[in-house]
């Protein structure tokens, strides 16, 4: 399983949040290892000044002098966690609580050099009360003539804890609306940061919709190399379509003259009596002037992009589909939006449109059905009829150029293949089903357009 976002800004903000929960929680330990430092320091100086005194109150030969002791007010009653303990080699004295280490550290022996005593720096550890109290402790060794002699001073580690306690909450919640307010900052950085992204991609879809030719050369410094490089893909793009429409212009050029000279040979002494080749012959030259059209087609992205008022063209096509199958009386119904405007040359709509209109008159039994609807950046017009229809095997044949499903009439098989054609060229789609009507359904969905608004 994959748990990385697919999205730049889901991959950013989860690389934000990851580092600063990382962040947050190394601030969380050092500020709290530094506050325990405070309040555990303010213990050991009350626990040194204790072990100092008692240090000073041992005798040359290793015993306690009961009237050199001076307790600090803590350790003058027990049962507080208050205590303190001196072992040498003539005995052991204790006041206050008894205390039970439960670590200690290695404390080393003062130099042999030194006379009477020396006092080693006290180093902590910590221990417990025979209730089971825990204390801190501080212990340090006092070299005397007679050996060696540790004292050992201990206080409640719970005073130390509480006001750690105290401070670690606000301290937490702090963290925690700091890093609610990072979270923020971070989404807010991520949408404003990735603005240009989403202004590039706007600039992207006017380029294929033919609004303007190049995406913007103004853009952050990051972006720049990309869009150069667009730039640079559409001038190449275009310069090779307009390579290949000169290529199969002068190929249909080629054709057209050498057409209309066997055109007007077969109309000449009779070698064509039944008219069969000049039909052969004329639509041969149907295909050549539909190549010649393509030639002529603007680039994808080009300012020579035409565009095209949807409604006058059905209107004007329905009135010569009414005028061509005069002899059939079909029912026109639907309804067209409004300023439709496709992103297309007029004489590729007309085809486009007249196709499908032509096939839903000749195979209607009353009905065609016309409407037009905008969906976002495209115009998708649908023509319905009421005839037999195409099964879905069928509807892929029918795409097939020269394909002819039906053999009546004098269609060639190419109306639906160069409407497909077209709409691709036109960066739009063609597709095939059933209709409601009982018959078939086409849609049509090409490129809109703001021209005309």
């Amino acid at each position: 399983m994959n748990f990385v976002p697919r999205s730049l800004s889901g991959r950013l903000l989860a690389l934000s949040a990851l580092t600063t929960l990382v962040a947050l929680a190394f601030a969380a330990v050092a500020i709290g290892y530094v506050l325990e430092r405070f309040v555990i320091q303010s213990l050991d100086q009350q626990l040194d000044a204790q072990a100092a005194m008692l240090a000073r109150a041992v005798r040359d030969d290793g015993t306690l002098d009961p009237s050199r002791i001076v307790n600090l007010p803590e350790f003058e009653s027990t049962g507080q966690g208050w205590g303190w303990r001196v072992v040498g080699p003539r005995g052991r004295w204790m006041g206050g609580d008894p205390i039970q280490e439960e670590h200690l550290p290695d404390l080393a022996p003062p130099p042999r050099d030194r006379p009477l005593w020396i006092e080693h720096r006290p180093a902590p550890g910590e221990g417990r009360t025979p209730r089971g109290e825990h204390v801190h402790t501080r212990a340090q060794v006092v070299s005397t003539p007679e050996g060696e002699v540790t004292v050992v001073v201990g206080g409640p580690r719970r005073l130390a804890m509480a006001p750690l306690r105290e401070a670690m909450v606000p301290l937490l919640g702090s963290l925690a609306i700091l890093g609610v307010l990072l979270a923020l900052a971070s989404v807010v950085q991520l949408r404003y940061g990735l603005r240009p992204l989403r202004a590039l991609q706007a600039s992207v879809a006017d380029v294929r919709a033919g609004r303007v030719r190049h995406v913007p050369s103004d853009q952050p410094l990051e972006l720049a190399p990309l869009a150069a490089e667009l730039n640079a893909l559409v001038d190449q793009n275009e310069a090779q379509l307009a390579h290949a429409r000169r290529h199969v212009a002068n190929l249909a050029h080629g054709l057209k003259t050498p057409l209309a000279a066997l055109s007007v040979k077969l109309a000449e002494g009779g070698h064509d009596p039944d008219g069969e080749l000049r039909a052969m012959v004329a639509n041969i030259d149907e295909r050549v002037r539909h190549h010649l059209g393509r030639a002529r087609a603007a680039a994808p992205g080009g300012e020579q992009k035409g565009h095209t008022s949807l409604t006058p063209a059905i209107d004007g096509l329905i009135a010569v589909m009414k005028g061509v199958h005069a002899e059939r009386a079909i029912a026109v119904t639907g309804e067209i939006a409004p300023r439709l405007v496709i992103a297309a040359d007029a004489q590729d709509v007309d085809e486009m449109l007249g196709n499908l209109l032509d096939n839903a008159w000749r195979h209607a039994r009353s009905t065609v059905r016309v409407a037009a609807t905008s969906t976002g950046r495209y115009v998708q017009v649908v023509i319905e009829d009421d005839g037999c229809g195409l099964s879905p095997a069928a509807s892929q044949q029918a795409l097939v150029p020269g394909r002819r499903l039906d053999e009546r009439g004098d269609g060639h098989g190419f109306g639906l293949p160069i409407t497909q054609e077209l709409a691709e060229l036109n960066g739009g789609t063609l597709s095939l089903d059933k209709a409601q009507l009982g018959g078939l359904r086409v849609a049509l969905t090409l490129p809109g357009s703001q021209a005309g608004e």
